[in-house]
């Protein structure tokens, strides 16, 4: 026998999803957009579990008379 190797041609990077990628990148365009809309997704419903008393308004805090304690 020979004492030969063979040696596999070079593969170019893959994605997570299977794409071929150019040299460079990390991710393909399809799992980029993916990633942006998880994270828009997460922040949508964020923001929508939030009550909107418990967020403070723009021109400053709520008092307590704005709130509707009263004080007798």
């Amino acid at each position: 026998m020979t004492e030969s190797t063979i040696t596999p041609p070079e593969e170019s990077p893959g994605c997570v999803c299977g794409a071929l990628l150019e040299p460079g990148q990390i991710h393909c365009s399809k799992c980029l957009a993916r990633q942006r809309w998880e994270r828009r997704e997460k922040a949508r419903r964020r923001a929508a579990r939030r009550r909107a008393i418990t967020r403070r308004p723009p021109r400053g805090p709520l008092g307590a008379a704005a709130l509707g304690v009263i004080w007798s």
